[in-house]
């Protein structure tokens, strides 16, 4: 039996999160969203601990989705962890944030960033983007095995 592939959707904006499960309907991709509202429960969710705690391997994302200005653990630092890490320095790690600073472009890159994608203003730009990223990092791209 094939694994589920999960979505982490990394988001603490709630209207953000509201638009991307909406764009996700919206295309069809029916796969199972985890959203987590900050960067320690994101740590919580990968690494089972906290309210994770019983996570296993065949809970691990095929793909996260992570926004930059988070509330506890900025994103930045979650993904400096995910590569860090031994059991998710494999894992499809896509920035998608509103944030256009150059830095955060080039440090996202650095620390290991598969993609960076800057959230589009209108809702039609929004179903496209997530209409293509669910098409690439679910259906397209071959992921590395799980460790």
């Amino acid at each position: 039996m094939a694994q589920e592939k999960i979505i982490l959707l990394v988001e603490d904006n709630p209207d953000d999160e509201a638009l991307t499960l909406r764009a996700f309907k919206k295309n069809n991709i029916q796969n199972r969203v985890v959203v987590v509202r900050d960067g320690a429960e994101a740590l919580d969710y990968l690494f089972s601990t906290g309210g994770f705690a019983k996570n296993t391997v065949s809970d691990l994302p095929q793909v996260i989705l992570l926004d930059l200005k988070l509330p506890k653990v900025d994103g930045l630092e979650v993904l400096r962890r995910i590569r860090a890490d031994e059991r998710t320095k494999l894992l499809p790690v896509v920035i998608l944030t509103s944030s256009k600073e150059d830095q955060d472009v080039i440090r996202g890159y650095s620390l290991g960033a598969n993609s960076y994608v800057l959230k589009p203003v209108s809702f039609d730009e929004f179903i496209e983007a997530t209409r293509s990223l669910g098409l690439y990092w679910l259906l397209i791209n071959q992921p590395a095995p799980l460790q």
